[in-house]
């Protein structure tokens, strides 16, 4: 499970072409532990070298790659991904109940002696789907948000950890899935920021009030001038 002493530590997306330029962007932090999101393009860019160093210079690291294949292919692929030892990872909720169990016994089969093995939490829809989107093009018939709660507890009824949601279903998802069930929310902008790909966005203030227990945010602070300016507000912010 996520260290608590990072847990209330925003989570910052090193959304990067390639390791140079990610580790270009830590540099500003001289040292500082962070808790980084590595996605697809970094990750298949850079590779587990990278994600050595990250752990190396003491970050925690959340691997973004939202794993959605059959159980089997799920289980032995978490099995490596856990001897990176990462500290979370993701599936897709819609891969189904038998896909996510078989990605839990793949991280603790994987997980190194005496380490706790990543936490794992589903997407349940992208932030970047919208509700008509949703309806028109996976023919979910229902609400976004009730399609939210569905994909959380079956999540939790399969063991894992927590979600990827927005904050407009997060108190739904903490009030039937309970407090500890992570609500881990991407598509943090601030006040006056570009929305740019992103349909269901939040402050992180607003995130908080909302119920996330965990925030994702990229852009505003990996794009700014100066981006530990932008960070400690982003931090002050969420932990206010």
């Amino acid at each position: 499970m996520v260290n608590g002493t990072f847990k209330n530590l925003p989570i910052i997306a090193l959304d990067f072409p390639n390791g140079g330029e990610a580790e270009q962007f830590l540099n500003n932090f001289d040292g500082q532990q962070l808790f980084v999101k590595v996605g697809m393009e970094l990750y298949y860019q850079a590779g587990a070298e990278f994600i050595k160093a990250l752990k190396d210079n003491g970050h925690m690291i959340f691997l973004d790659l939202k794993l959605h294949d059959i159980p089997n292919t799920v289980h032995r692929a978490m099995k490596v991904l856990a001897g990176l030892s990462v500290d979370m990872v993701n599936v897709h909720a819609a891969g189904g109940s038998e896909m996510m169990k078989a990605a839990i016994h793949g991280l603790e089969e994987g997980t190194k002696a005496g380490q706790t093995r990543p936490a794992l939490i589903a997407v349940t829809q992208l932030t970047s789907t919208s509700e008509e989107q949703m309806q028109r093009e996976q023919l979910i018939n229902c609400s976004i948000d009730k399609s939210v709660l569905h994909y959380a507890m079956l999540a939790r009824d399969s063991g894992l950890d927590g979600v990827v949601c927005s904050a407009f279903e997060a108190a739904a998802i903490e009030k039937n899935a309970g407090s500890g069930f992570l609500r881990v929310t991407p598509g943090i902008r601030m006040a006056g920021n570009n929305s740019n790909d992103q349909k269901r966005i939040v402050t992180p203030s607003d995130a908080r009030d909302m119920g996330s227990s965990m925030i994702v945010i990229g852009r505003p602070v990996t794009q700014a001038e100066d981006p530990v300016l932008s960070y400690g507000k982003v931090l002050t912010e969420w932990e206010r």
